[in-house]
């Protein structure tokens, strides 16, 4: 790791070139393919060289440290020489790139590289300044708007009463200062807890000559720091002399040589939030090699219980997400991180709203019935966030609409009903290239917010729309191709179809795949409504015989117009999908889906004779019937086998395979029987809902039954999740197994308000994914 120093943040912690893509010239293209590969060596390099922004706040308190041989000289005499050479011009020091918002954090620094000045009597002229600025901007110090650093209360009003041990008149009114006093008892005097013991000894700094530096101790890590704080480490140093404490500031200056971070060691994190920054914005598959290298290593830190993961909430709940997304054996290791420590600790005193949403994120994976912890993690950081958004004009955020637009996304699209392409739109638009996050003090890195990022995700996101509309067109002209649009009975739902394909099979090599989806899926909803509404049961009846002999002279065959066109568009395309899959598989797949589409109309048909006779199924007959007749088969089954791997026979016949295709149509039906109910009541029509009620007792209602129903979905949703995730003893590719998790989501999200194809939102989905790319110059 290394860091960035003041007089490199004229360049905003980045060096490219400004005019990319800039110049619209024919050159353009080329222009724009050479920033691509080198936005994409950038951040290669990035993986391997964590750098971070230079803390002044920090280096002053490690400047501040005497020498354990004579208490009258400095110990590390490098760092109070950099503060000498790093004043700002306007007298202070602190953020090297200045914001209204920061205020508060450069009020701390420069008191505290004042302060430092001063216990070694040098720098008369840089103290005057600083001075004058603190006088000139003390004002926001008590200003609730800005961004407040963890411990500020506590911290600044320590500084100021060590200035006075210091004789270091500071040019603030008594009754400032007796207002800081009584902010900082008043935090002092809150009920004692584990939670605040630690939050105290956090920021022993500010509490000085009064803390228990004994208590302290107990904190210590490892490496000899406290909390990987240079600053509390320090102050600890300069009241208790410890030979860990000496070893972690020595060894940190030896790294750093005469300035330090805010926080180190800053290995972990770092390296998962560029792992987290190009999953989300959809450019992972350009840095593959980056990203297991990553994962395997911080696999390696979970399992050596590394105080780096499992002592830091934000790092914690990131590696178990991550990993255990990524199919790796991790169980919770959250239980630190309850409510009560959360509010009566670091993260309580600052309400951290990034930890939270981690911890709420991390929380979601849940796959094990065992795992009642996660739960109550989802209950109180839920209702946590729902606070916040509600009441932003006491978040410490108040100004940084990108946390508050994360907060919203994180409540309204779970884990489980988020589309990739809909994500990967969000976090693009919403992306902070200058991510700057709040400790003690300020502080950046290239890691976190980058242009290079940015930069990347346009491209790669605007050229796999362009695929995607080709594609919607040709799929337009196979409609019309196979008059489609002329059975007047049936909904036209291409564009949501295709949507569901191109949302999730996002890769332009998934062509195949997108392409078989979407036209299976127009497919099934012609069926639907001919089987619904559409056909008598003559024409249904014929074109079962007519899927199942598949060599019959269509235009003697068929009975209806209705018939034959609905039949030789099956036909065909399940001789396409047979014929395309010969360069995926080897072999042609044919059979097999035609016998896919067999079990559907077969259960289709079984649900119309019981409408005809008015028979009443058990729930079980019901179910056993329904998550077939739900129509997902076609359109996952065949899909399968154009994602990459070959599928042979035993995986296809396999017990997990029908497994993961019985959970995700279980969890369609339910959905949609529950969102369905009223209309299909009104319409006569059964469904799990109305046959829940009738085979019942008579204090079943509507009410206790959906809550019955979600929870069975929650059930079935965990259980696929695991079954997805899971590595040992599975046959079925992970690529294949996402099929199934990704169906899953597109059937959350279109169930979350109306039970499908009718919502605004979704309309503006489509043409999100779609047909509007997106314009750099906007962002």
């Amino acid at each position: 790791m290394s860091l960035f120093h003041p007089h490199s943040c004229s360049n905003s912690f980045i060096s490219v070139s400004t005019d990319c893509g800039a110049n619209p010239t024919a050159d353009t293209n080329s222009s724009n393919d050479l920033c691509f590969k080198d936005s994409k060596q950038r951040i290669k390099k990035m993986f391997n060289q964590i750098e971070l922004s230079v803390s002044s706040y920090d280096t002053a308190w490690v400047a501040m440290v005497p020498s354990p041989t004579s208490h009258r000289n400095p110990c590390f005499p490098a760092c109070l020489n950099w503060l000498l050479d790093n004043q700002l011009p306007n007298g202070s020091w602190g953020p090297c790139r200045p914001h209204p918002l920061l205020i508060k954090d450069t009020l701390s620094s420069t008191l505290a590289c004042v302060l430092a000045l001063r216990r070694w009597g040098v720098g008369e002229e840089h103290m005057t300044k600083g001075l004058r600025f603190i006088e000139s901007h003390f004002g926001s110090a008590s200003d609730e708007s800005q961004l407040t650093p963890i411990g500020f209360d506590i911290i600044f009003s320590g500084m100021v009463e060590y200035a006075k041990d210091l004789n270091l008149n500071l040019p603030l009114r008594s009754t400032d200062i007796d207002a800081l006093f009584h902010k900082r008892d008043l935090q002092l005097r809150r009920e004692n807890s584990k939670g605040r013991e630690a939050y105290l000894a956090y920021v022993s700094e500010g509490i000085g000559k009064h803390q228990d530096w004994e208590m302290v101790m107990k904190y210590q890590r490892k490496n000899g720091s406290l909390f990987n704080s240079p600053s509390a480490t320090a102050a600890t140093l300069s009241h208790l002399p410890n030979s860990g404490c000496l070893h972690y500031l020595t060894a940190l200056l030896d790294k750093f040589e005469n300035a330090v971070p805010t926080l180190h060691p800053f290995h972990v994190f770092p390296r998962l939030c560029m792992v987290e920054t190009v999953e989300s914005l959809g450019i992972g598959q350009h840095f593959r090699e980056e990203i297991t290298s990553v994962l395997d290593e911080t696999y390696r830190c979970w399992l050596q219980g590394e105080e780096e993961i499992f002592l830091d909430l934000p790092t914690c709940a990131l590696a178990f997400r991550i990993l255990r997304v990524n199919g790796y054996d991790v169980s919770s290791a959250l239980a630190g991180f309850a409510e009560e420590h959360f509010f009566n600790s670091l993260g309580g005193y600052l309400k951290d709203l990034d930890a939270v949403i981690e911890l709420f994120r991390a929380s979601q994976m849940i796959i094990h019935p065992n795992e009642q912890l996660l739960e109550k993690h989802i209950s109180w950081t839920s209702h946590f966030l729902k606070q916040e958004l509600s009441n932003t004009s006491k978040c410490a955020y108040k100004h940084k609409q990108n946390i508050m637009q994360k907060v919203n996304d994180a409540l309204e699209f779970p884990h489980y009903a988020s589309l990739e392409r809909l994500v990967y739109r969000r976090n693009i638009v919403n992306y902070d290239v200058d991510d700057t996050r709040m400790l003690k003090s300020s502080y950046s890195s290239l890691s976190i917010g980058n242009k290079d990022f940015l930069r990347l995700a346009v491209e790669d996101f605007n050229a796999c729309q362009s695929v995607y509309h080709e594609e919607l067109k040709q799929l337009e002209r196979w409609v019309r191709e196979k008059r489609l649009d002329k059975l007047k009975f049936a909904r036209q739902k291409l564009a949501y179809c295709y949507f569901s394909a191109a949302a999730t099979l996002c890769s332009p090599q998934l062509s195949d795949a997108r392409l078989t989806w979407a036209k299976n899926g127009v497919l099934t909803t012609v069926v639907d409504d001919f089987f619904d509404v559409g056909g008598s049961e003559d024409e249904l009846l014929n074109l079962i015989q007519l899927v199942e002999k598949h060599d019959l002279d269509v235009s003697i065959a068929c009975c209806s117009e209705e018939v034959e066109i609905i039949y030789s568009a099956l036909d065909n395309t399940i001789s396409e999908i047979g014929e395309k899959a010969i360069a995926w598989q080897g072999r042609n797949i044919k059979t097999h889906v035609s016998e896919i589409w067999l079990d559907l109309l077969r259960s289709m048909l079984q649900e119309a004779q019981w409408s005809k006779e008015k028979a009443v199924p058990t729930v079980n007959e019901y179910m056993r019937n329904g998550y077939i007749s739900f129509a997902l088969g076609p359109i996952i089954l065949p899909a399968l086998y154009f994602v990459g791997p070959r599928l042979s026979e035993a995986v296809v016949k396999s017990g997990e395979y029908s497994l993961l295709f019985r959970h995700v149509s279980t969890c369609g039906r339910l959905l949609n029987d529950i969102h369905s109910f009223k209309r299909e009541s009104m319409e006569g029509k059964l469904n799990a809902v109305s046959l829940h009620i009738i085979h019942g007792t008579n204090s079943v209602t509507e009410d206790h039954v959906n809550q019955e129903l979600k929870h069975l979905i929650e059930e079935r949703r965990r259980e696929m999740h695991r079954l997805v995730l899971q590595k040992n003893d599975s046959i079925v590719p992970r690529q294949c197994k996402e099929l199934f998790w990704k169906m899953s989501k597109v059937l959350h999200l279109f169930y979350m308000k109306d039970d499908g194809f009718t919502s605004h939102e979704m309309a503006n989905a489509v043409k999100a994914v779609i047909h509007e790319p997106i314009l750099v110059d906007q962002l």
